[in-house]
């Protein structure tokens, strides 16, 4: 028999004290966040209005020499509403923790541009429903894939760099009536340079749903005269085998296949950079062997970015097909300049 229970208010953590949503948009606490907020602080904000939500091992690839210097800013950061942050229910072991935009972050943002914060389209009932949406590991999945290519350009002697990176929205927005990518990227490393989108698979979609993505993609580039490769991340060799099959026939039914590149790869090894992409074909899905990312560009000719858009691009943070970004707020630089990838 318990005589003695233990008291309610003892079984719960500590919870760090926060203004509330009201208080987190007054003057008053913008005048004390101005001679708080770093750089790299402002830097992180755009990156989740860009991409919605990061892990905080994707912010240590991103910005951070640690995860305990990750978790002691970001907790200053949660206190002061520039981000919110949840964990996701799993059935075994504990989820990392997930951070959103917060109210104080989304007005720091739209002050900074000159903005109205009414009319940069945040709310944050949006922002903290992704905690419930149904794609919330294929969008954490999405720019894991990114943030690892972050990570090893920032190893010492790396000589690749991400130029680009767009989000599904952002995409959406821009090429929504003919494609809807889960990102647009664009990579540099030794004097090549290739943009891409990517269809990041979790292995849920049928195959034909999949492949018949590219009659979108063929239609984007008779649009824009400019041939973009399509790269496709499978889950497993076994996924990415039967995908490429039913990629070869579809692209074998296209008008003129040559404006639409596409290469695959398995997530086994998680290094996008690596030699890790099987270019498809019209006449076979089979390749004699695996290529980096890099060597792509060099594969498809057509598809390379000539050299005044190349250094247009590497200044705007523009895509090729030279179509303005959507407003109102233009996307971050993908890579910080403050470090990160411990």
């Amino acid at each position: 028999m318990i005589s003695n229970p233990t008291p309610q208010r003892a079984l719960r953590g500590h919870m760090p004290q926060r203004p509330t949503p009201r208080t987190a948009t007054t003057a008053e606490h913008h005048t004390q966040l101005s001679g708080r907020l770093t750089e790299r602080d402002r830097w992180l904000a755009r990156m989740l209005y860009e991409h919605k939500v990061l892990t905080v091992h994707q912010i240590v690839e991103l910005c951070f020499p640690g995860k305990r210097a990750a978790n002691h800013r970001l907790l200053n950061l949660f206190k002061w509403r520039v981000v919110d942050r949840f964990q996701p229910f799993v059935s075994k072991g504990t989820a990392p923790m997930h951070y959103v935009l917060d109210h104080a972050g989304a007005m720091a943002l739209a002050y900074e541009d000159g903005l109205d914060p009414r009319k940069i389209g945040y709310r944050h009932e949006d922002a903290m429903g992704i905690a419930h949406s149904l794609r919330l590991a294929h969008t954490v999945g999405t720019n894991g894939f990114f943030t690892s290519l972050i990570a090893l350009s920032q190893r010492p002697g790396s000589d690749g760099q991400l130029t680009a990176w767009w989000s599904e929205l952002r995409c959406m927005r821009l090429f929504g009536d003919m494609v809807r990518p889960d990102a647009y990227g664009r990579w540099r490393e030794d004097d090549h340079e290739i943009e891409f989108f990517l269809e990041f698979d979790f292995g849920t979609e049928d195959l034909g749903t999949l492949s018949s993505k590219l009659h979108g993609y063929e239609k984007l580039a008779t649009a824009t005269g400019i041939s973009t490769p399509v790269l496709l991340w499978l889950p497993t060799e076994r996924r990415e085998a039967n995908a490429r099959s039913a990629l070869s026939t579809r692209l074998a039914q296209l008008d003129d296949p040559l404006l639409v590149p596409v290469a695959t790869s398995a997530a086994e090894g998680h290094n996008p950079a690596g030699s890790k992409w099987l270019p498809v074909t019209t006449s076979s899905p089979r390749w004699p062997g695996r290529l980096r990312l890099a060597e792509l560009a060099g594969l498809w000719p057509q598809a390379a970015l000539p050299a005044a858009q190349v250094s247009n691009a590497a200044t705007s943070g523009e895509p090729s097909t030279a179509l303005a970004p959507p407003e109102p707020v233009p996307p971050p630089r993908p890579t910080s300049p403050f470090g990160g990838g411990a």
